[in-house]
């Protein structure tokens, strides 16, 4: 997960155990705000050698995940799904307002 920490630290590559890099559990982290404004989300398998850019796959998942579930979403994971959906889901996604 490549997450943008600001205009002063600039991104970073997240680091995360190995048992919890399954989408269902980066979906979870994602909408309780483990991860506040991702930019990038790469999948990769060193063991058979392959990495590929899973960033639309886990937008479209989690833009899934809010329509099905009325789950809140952050104003930063709006923008992350706006920009990185491959395709339109009917939802209505409400902002949560964080130290209020």
């Amino acid at each position: 997960m490549l997450e943008d920490f600001g205009a002063r630290a600039g991104c970073a590559w997240r680091e995360t155990d190995e048992a919890d890099t399954d989408l269902e559990t980066i979906l979870q982290n994602l909408l309780s705000g483990q991860y506040a404004y991702p930019v990038r989300i790469v999948s990769f398998n060193p063991v058979e050698g392959w990495s590929r850019d899973a960033t639309s796959d886990v937008a479209d998942a989690l833009a899934r995940r809010a329509a099905d579930t009325d789950a809140e979403i952050s104003s930063a994971l709006q923008d992350f799904i706006a920009a990185n959906a491959t395709r339109r889901f009917d939802m209505q996604l409400v902002p949560t307002f964080l130290g209020t």
